[in-house]
């Protein structure tokens, strides 16, 4: 296998949880080694898979957990990917859940009007909404955002964040990882394989 396609691990805090839900804290299978040779992470689980340095063979880390704790942020950056996902990537004014790429922010008091960019006064929007509201106020056109908006914590960043799982999650990650929608159809599942059984 080429070295640049072996896959990453997901890296947690000493706490056992991980550094970030979205992104997801993953570290390429080079920074794994590195970190467990100069002893600063501890290996929690492997993958079958090895590399190979001239004299000896590694298996390659799949979890690590950090040894020593990393306090979070208290206050999350405000940024335009935070705006999304404290609105769960979904428009404020028509609830349609969108990718980031198709989304865009909007002053829900214009700047034109004396608006503010900060957490209080930007939502995630639509560009259809965001056109239809312009400079309008809230009052004016009929459009109030779904959820009022407010500075979240790193917390609540966090929680959105898992559920939108990434395209990737390994086996030996589900246990520190508790997505909703692997729960659901988990749950799915097993009430599929309950329904199947013959009485």
């Amino acid at each position: 296998m080429n070295a640049g396609m072996l896959p990453p691990a997901l890296v947690l805090n000493a706490d056992f949880r991980p550094l970030s839900y979205y992104p997801l804290s993953l570290w390429s299978w080079q920074d794994s080694i590195k970190a467990v040779f100069l002893d600063r992470v501890s290996i929690i689980s492997e993958y079958d898979q090895e590399v190979h340095s001239p004299s000896a063979s590694f298996k390659l880390p799949s979890v690590i957990a950090l040894k020593d704790y990393v306090p979070q942020s208290r206050n999350p950056a405000f940024t335009r990917f935070n705006v999304f996902l404290r609105d769960k990537f979904s428009c404020q004014y028509c609830g349609v859940r969108l990718p980031a790429s198709e989304l865009t922010f909007d002053h829900v008091i214009p700047r034109a009007r004396g608006g503010r960019t900060n957490w209080y006064n930007v939502v995630a929007a639509c560009g259809k909404c965001n056109l239809r509201k312009g400079a309008k106020l809230a009052s004016d056109c009929g459009m109030h955002p779904i959820q009022k908006p407010q500075e979240p914590s790193v917390w609540q960043l966090q929680e959105n964040g898992r559920h939108f799982p990434p395209n990737y999650l390994h086996h030996s990650w589900r246990d520190y990882l508790y997505w909703d929608s692997e729960l659901l159809q988990d749950k799915a599942e097993q009430e599929l394989s309950i329904s199947s059984q013959p009485l």
